[in-house]
């Protein structure tokens, strides 16, 4: 498999099980990650359908990796999105003392935002040379 398509499957997955445990799963994934239960809790739903919302937007790079719209979504969700949510994270872990299993968080979405960077730069660069060719 290529490398967007592979990406954007991984990240796809991944908003969208975060998401179905945010609206269907709140209470495992609360004891789970020991947070309090938000209040209201219609800030938890907004951020399950925003998830995915944002997996169903991968459907797109996976389907058209080397399309404009493909390329263009993965870099805003990929090191945009999730760059900025890992470092929200560790930054609210530091600051605020959240709970620390949040740091998971900040890792994952950290390490999804740096393979979508290589996934797009590599990608980038084998167009390139085949174009030289």
């Amino acid at each position: 498999m290529r490398r967007i398509p592979l990406v954007a499957a991984v990240s796809g997955v991944y908003d969208a099980l975060a998401g179905v445990m945010m609206l269907a799963g709140r209470p495992i994934f609360n004891r789970l990650f020991d947070l309090s239960v938000p209040i209201p809790p219609i800030h938890a739903d907004l951020n399950g359908l925003f998830l995915l919302a944002v997996a169903a937007g991968y459907l797109i790079p996976y389907r058209d990796p080397e399309s404009r719209s493909g390329r263009s979504y993965l870099w805003v969700m990929g090191p945009g999105l999730k760059g900025a949510g890992a470092l929200a994270f560790a930054l609210d872990y530091a600051l605020r003392g959240s709970p620390a299993s949040l740091l998971l968080f900040a890792a994952s979405d950290g390490t999804l935002a740096v393979l979508s960077l290589w996934a797009l730069s590599t990608s980038r660069a084998d167009k390139s040379a085949r174009a030289g060719r």
